[in-house]
């Protein structure tokens, strides 16, 4: 089965009635204690003196993460709405939600949540019109839904699932079998497995996993030394057999997947998260060696299916919007194909289904999909419901049914049900969410940022508002590790649309939005141009009377919360409120930690030379942060099982704010336990997450929902 999930992205960082102003000054923060850390770089010393926050098992950290949420807790329990938004949200959120189907023979695949279940439920059901059967619930897993299932994949002969789960929201995985016939679990179980998937070939797979790491550094310590095995069934653990490993650079991580039919493993070498090395091995020949197919790691690239010998690769070699081209495995010296060339929109995906090549480009952060032959020649293009984001892509080379999941901003998930041959969709799983549509529009519009690049923007907002600039308002950015920002539903969002909101996503530079060059233009030392970017929209939207600065909030995650932390810092007054969620906040030292490493890509290191530390020192937000300043109010969330972007940027970011900030807005964070990164974290604690968002937002906008 072909889920066409990049395994590279495995390594991106791919996350309110009265006024409280006159009650800012019954904050009491926890004293912070400083130590006396000075860092040298190139001739410069930098004061760390909340480095002592870094170590995630001391007690004192543990006392400093209870008194902050202590504060915290206090701060939400007294906005009068907080608990109204609770009880809206539990109800939005309670409707049926559908992923992509995979079909095995005649079975049918899915995942699944009823609305309010912690985790979604994979599902069987024989034909499309049985009963659908609980194949695993993770639910059943924890008694706090902590553990969620994050992959799984079926043996080609579909006797066995494989499947990976993560506790506590870590990236950290186990791997499980299960005998699908009996229901029953086997033996088989795999640990300390990260940025993995799970390849079948026979009776076993191949996976990547990490040494143990020591006792109490597990969700700190640098990830080096990545390795690929393959599993047989019934076998343990320490008899899996080593498949590829380099010694010689352990900052390298090895992903490796067969092809559907499990003649080749394709090897993927990575030292951050774009470009790569590819390798292929032909598993159809005893004691055949990898042979090197691309150099890393310049380009990326990424075999989309193979045609008897022959190898599709998709890449963005001389081609920064992407292009496909053929290598003939028998016979190396031969000119590589070309099949898909470089058109002017970017090309996001495509896949060998139903004997056709099916394409997902992007034009203007939106999807368009086409059939192709397999020569590259256009048969049709794919009808789609509108503006929006196709994704979820499903199915065999040689099956003339496929599945997708198309979406946008007031358009809820619906799986269709693909007719390859006929070019006719239709709904498979629809959404069941009670939701009109109809009430609310979704403009786009490009603006001008600061060098004058024509920058692309989302505004979703009722229909018939008001641009008299009194509208609260959220504007969401990434701009960061060629990640597209394309339109998506959120059930979160409609505590804020029903309350006459502006909702605004601005597709800025460091994405993948326009190719290539469009991610180059946000990196190292461009990466000002992200911030630009981000400000430019809060801007416009001002400026053209969507909202004010006393009705603008700002969110992101991960990178994100690196771009409004950033932000924040360079253009205080430009907005009312902050929400940073789990971000890359000290620059100078991101790479001491787990997978950080692989981001130097786009951000450089403080080690490289001195002119990419005076870049990094010049933005980072830990390091930025000022003395007698009118900071917005900011509300920083992490967790205590966040091993990508570790809490420790956080944590010192939280300490450093609420000890320099004079002004009379809140500064405060928000720790959530027993989850990570953001995936897999229960709806339960989404839930509530979201709520003290909105109503930390509201509260300090003078805004009274409607609840």
């Amino acid at each position: 089965m072909k889920r066409f999930i990049s395994p590279l992205l495995s390594l991106i960082i791919i996350m309110t009635i009265s006024s409280c102003c006159n009650e800012q000054d019954e904050i009491k923060y926890p004293v912070s204690k400083k130590v006396d850390q000075t860092d040298e770089y190139f001739g410069v010393q930098v004061a760390d003196p909340y480095r002592w926050l870094e170590d995630d098992n001391s007690e004192e950290t543990a006392e400093w993460v209870k008194a902050e949420n202590t504060v915290t807790n206090a701060y939400l329990s007294q906005i009068p709405f907080r608990d109204k938004i609770v009880d809206r949200l539990t109800e939005i959120w309670n409707y049926p939600r559908y992923r992509t189907p995979e079909k095995k023979g005649e079975s049918y695949y899915f995942r699944k949540n009823d609305g309010l279940q912690n985790q979604d439920v994979l599902y069987v059901m024989k034909g499309e019109d049985g009963e659908p059967e609980v194949l695993l619930d993770p639910n059943t897993l924890s008694e706090d839904g902590t553990v969620a299932l994050s992959r799984w994949n079926l043996s080609k002969d579909g006797k066995y699932l494989g499947y990976l789960i993560a506790r506590a929201g870590s990236d950290w995985q186990e791997i499980h079998v299960m005998d699908i016939d009996k229901r029953e679990t086997l033996s088989d179980h795999i640990q300390w497995v990260k940025f993995s998937g799970i390849s079948w070939k026979g009776d076993g797979f191949f996976y990547s996993s990490y040494d143990p790491p020591a006792e109490g550094e597990e969700l700190s310590d640098v990830n080096e030394y990545h390795k690929v095995y393959y599993h047989k069934l019934g076998s343990s653990q320490d008899e899996d057999i080593l498949i590829y490993e380099n010694a010689d650079f352990p900052r390298r991580n090895y992903y490796a997947g067969t092809t559907e039919d499990e003649r080749f493993l394709i090897l993927y070498e990575t030292e951050s998260t774009s470009g790569n090395a590819l390798y292929f091995k032909n598993l159809s020949k005893k004691r055949s060696e990898f042979i090197k197919l691309a150099e890393g790691f310049e380009y990326d690239y990424g075999v989309i299916g193979n045609i008897d010998d022959k190898l599709l690769i998709k890449t963005n070699e001389d081609a920064p919007k992407g292009m496909v081209y053929m290598v003939n495995t028998a016979d190396l010296s031969a000119d590589r194909v070309s099949i898909i060339p470089e058109k002017e929109e970017v090309l996001e995906s495509a896949v060998i289904l139903g004997g056709k090549l099916i394409t997902e480009y992007m034009k203007d952060a939106t999807s368009k999909a086409y059939i192709l032959t397999l020569d590259g020649e256009l048969v049709s293009e794919l009808e789609l419901p509108g503006l929006g984001s196709f994704g979820g892509l499903s199915g065999w080379t040689d099956d003339n049914i496929a599945f997708y999941t198309f979406t946008s901003f007031t358009y809820p998930a619906t799986v269709f049900k693909l007719n390859i041959r006929e070019n006719k969709s239709e709904i498979f799983f629809d959404s069941e969410i009670d939701f009109d549509a109809s009430e609310y529009e979704t403009k786009q519009v490009f603006y001008t940022s600061k060098d004058g690049t024509k920058i692309p923007m989302f505004i979703v907002h009722k229909k018939g508002i008001k641009l008299d600039g009194n509208n609260p308002s959220l504007l969401y950015g990434y701009g960061g590790f060629n990640i597209s920002i394309t339109p998506s539903f959120r059930t979160s969002n409609l505590v804020l649309l029903e309350n006459g909101g502006i909702y605004a996503v601005a597709n800025i530079r460091g994405g993948g939005e326009y190719g290539e060059e469009w991610h180059d233009a946000g990196t190292l030392l461009q990466k000002q141009n992200v911030f630009d970017d981000f400000i430019a929209a809060g801007e416009y939207l001002i400026a053209e009377g969507y909202t004010s600065k006393d009705k603008l909030a700002i969110i992101g995650g991960s990178n994100g919360g690196l771009l409004v932390g950033a932000c924040m810092l360079q253009r205080p007054e430009l907005f009312r409120v902050v929400l940073s969620h789990v971000g890359v906040l000290d620059m100078l030292r991101y790479h001491k930690f787990t997978i950080g490493w692989a981001w130097a890509t786009d951000y450089g290191t403080s080690e490289d030379d001195s002119a990419m530390f005076n870049y990094l020192l010049g933005y980072s937000p830990l390091h930025n942060i000022e003395s007698g300043v009118d900071y917005p109010a900011t509300m920083v969330f992490t967790a205590d099982h966040d091993d990508r972007v570790v809490p420790a940027h956080s944590f010192k970011f939280i300490a450093t704010l609420q000890e320099k900030n004079t002004g009379p807005n809140p500064v405060l964070i928000r720790i959530e336990s027993k989850a990570g990164h953001g995936a897999g974290t229960p709806v339960s604690k989404v839930i509530e997450q979201v709520a003290d968002q909105w109503a930390f937002m509201f509260y300090n906008m003078d805004v009274e929902p409607a609840y």
